[in-house]
Parts: structure tokens; C-alpha cells; sequence
């Protein structure tokens, strides 16, 4: 399809720079089927039904984000997928004066050596020393807001815990995974309660997340790669789900594409541990999954393609249009969607 089809006008001023506070404060657009319904997060329990069961990814966001100096050269780096425990790919600025073989220093007895650089422009950065990564980025990084955020305001000690979700238990992550932002032991305690069930899976999500999609058709675009990992007896309990009647409602794009990735041709969610480079486009097959939870996407994004294959591009471009104009906040700061197609759509 062409890559226009999936663009919108979106005013600069529906862009979230904040969370809302409590975090299940939080609006929350509902599009069933062709209809849509303005609700809140808080609301979620009775749009589900008991037997459900809402999948959550547990990965952390790691303080990715990276300034330092290569001689009187700025290097900016954000780091994107773990190569191996002192190796990571990092996507770089400035960086026409970075080369292979020379050193970055970050500041903070970090320092690292642009060890390759790959076809795609980004780095294989080395870093020095015998400390975790993890630990080094602690002292030196900071969070890696997204772009349409950090174009707009500095990076700040509340983003620390703003850009992290209650689930957060596995490092790896250099963008959160947002729709699980608006969730609160309170909201969760809501959901027990209505005999709505649980899951995590584990998706490490990459820069590359927002990385734009440069060709005019999405048969010419190269889709990112992630790592993830199912457990054998969380694909168990979700296919008992299914077998029981429940519904698995994804919360997240990323939960959704890992889900998609270990899903079987009968519909059956596997165990899974590895890369996924999953592209959902219209006319894509969903197998695994009976809805989705998440918030609004970027123009031409494949986050957008990926909520059109679910629910159909007239339908979402309707929804989306109807949030604009009544006000909903975007991106990963922004308000939340639930989307419950009917059956048919799935495979549409």
C-alpha cells in the first residue's frame, strides 16, 4: 500500500509532553467494531468481559540516551539493541565526525569505540571497562524520551519514573512500552476484580521505534528488529484463555507484535525467545490476539499501519480524527485507545 494513505493532519498542540496525574486519569478513545465511544482509562474493567486477559510487556527503559565528545567533535549516541554484554548498536548524531576505531568519552568514566558501522548509518559502539553497561548508563545516560517530546523540552528527573511503567522488571528497553503507562495497582486491583486476568511477556523495545518510514510503499520498507522472549507457561495460560472463551487484548503494539511473532497458523501462542522484525500492514492475518490497548501514533508511522490492519484504515482514520477534534493528548505521554474489532475484521 502506499505509505500516504496512512497520513493525517495532526495540530502541534495535541502533542503530550506530560502523563496525566494519576496515571489512570488518563482519557481513553473505545472503537468497537465502526463504533466510537469517549471513555477513560479507568473504565477499562467494564469494556472487558470476565475470562479476558490483558498482556503486558515487563521490559525496563535503560537511560540510553548519551552526550560526549570524540576530540572538539559533540557525539550524541542512543543506544538501541544489545549486541552482547559490552557491545550494543547505537544510533548516533554528528555522526559525519565519528570514526570506526576512535573513542567517545561520555563523561562519568564512560567512554566507548566505535567498533563498525552498519549498513543502516548506526554504530557498533564497545564500551571500555569491566562494569555492566547498565551500570555505566546509570551514571552517564539519561532517559531517551522520544524525539517529538525531547525537540520540546529538556529531559528531567520526573521522566525517570514518568517513562517507566509499573511492569518494569527486565532491563533492555530504550523507549517504553506506552499504553502500560496508564496502568495503577488501583486500576489492576479494578480489573481482579472483574475477573479480568494478567500476562507479561518480555519485548525490549528499540530506537527504532521511531524511526520514519522513508519508502512511498510498505513492500519497500525494512522493518526493525527487536528481541523478546515468551516463557512456555505464559503461552499456556494464554491459550487456555482462548480455549476458554476469554479474549487476549494486547496492551501495547509491542506486546502485540511479540504475540503475532509466536502465534501458530491455528491460532496457538508459542513459546518464543529471539528476534522479531514483524511488519503488520492491511491484510495482515491476526491469529493471536482478540484486541488491543494503546495510544495514539504518528503519521505515516508503522504503528499506525499496524492499528489499520486491526481495525480497518477507514475506521481509524475516523477515530482518529474524532480524537483530534475532541481533544484526546498523543503519543506516549498522550491518552490511551481500545480497539475491539469484531471477530471478521481479524482477518480481514
Amino acid at each position: 500500500m502506499r505509505v500516504d494513505a496512512f497520513d493525517f493532519e495532526l495540530p502541534n498542540e495535541r502533542i503530550a509532553l506530560r502523563p496525566a496525574r494519576p496515571r489512570d486519569a488518563a482519557r481513553m478513545l473505545v472503537v468497537e467494531g465502526d463504533n466510537i465511544v469517549d471513555a477513560g482509562v479507568r473504565d477499562l474493567p467494564s469494556w472487558l468481559r470476565p475470562g479476558d486477559c490483558l498482556v503486558f510487556n515487563d521490559t525496563r527503559v535503560i537511560p540510553a540516551q548519551l552526550e560526549g565528545r570524540r576530540g572538539d567533535a559533540k557525539i550524541g549516541a542512543t543506544l538501541h539493541k544489545r549486541i552482547d554484554l559490552r557491545r550494543w548498536q547505537a544510533f548516533v548524531r554528528n555522526a559525519k565526525r565519528l570514526r570506526v576505531g576512535e573513542t567517545v568519552d561520555f563523561g562519568a568514566g564512560v567512554s566507548a569505540q566505535a567498533e563498525e558501522r552498519l549498513s543502516d548509518g548506526s554504530f557498533i559502539l564497545a564500551f571500555a571497562g569491566d562494569e555492566p553497561v547498565e551500570v555505566l548508563l546509570e551514571r552517564a545516560g539519561t532517559m531517551p524520551l522520544p524525539p517529538y517530546i525531547a525537540g520540546k523540552r529538556a529531559t528531567d528527573e520526573d521522566d525517570r519514573s514518568d517513562y517507566q511503567t509499573m511492569f518494569a522488571a527486565k532491563d533492555g528497553a530504550v523507549a517504553a512500552p506506552t499504553a502500560a503507562l496508564h496502568f495503577t495497582p488501583g486500576l489492576l486491583a479494578g480489573l481482579a476484580a472483574a475477573g479480568i486476568a494478567t500476562e507479561t511477556l518480555t519485548l525490549h523495545v528499540g530506537a527504532g521505534t521511531f524511526l520514519p518510514v522513508k519508502a512511498d510503499d510498505t513492500d519497500d520498507h525494512v522493518m526493525h528488529a527487536e528481541w523478546g522472549r515468551i516463557e512456555t507457561d505464559t503461552a499456556a495460560r494464554l491459550n487456555a484463555v482462548r480455549a476458554a472463551g476469554g479474549r487476549i487484548i494486547a496492551v501495547g503494539t509491542t506486546s502485540l507484535r511479540l504475540l503475532e511473532s509466536a502465534a501458530q497458523d491455528d491460532g496457538t501462542i508459542a513459546a518464543f525467545a529471539g528476534d522479531t522484525a514483524i511488519f503488520i500492514t492491511p491484510g495482515y492475518r491476526f491469529k493471536a490476539i482478540d484486541g488491543l490497548m494503546t495510544n495514539f501514533h504518528l503519521p505515516r508511522s508503522t504503528l499506525f499501519m499496524l492499528v489499520s490492519a486491526l481495525m480497518g484504515l477507514e475506521t481509524m482514520q475516523a477515530a482518529y480524527a474524532h480524537a483530534i477534534g475532541a481533544g484526546y493528548r498523543f503519543y506516549s505521554y498522550g491518552d490511551a485507545s481500545l480497539l475491539l474489532p469484531r471477530p471478521s475484521d481479524r482477518s480481514a
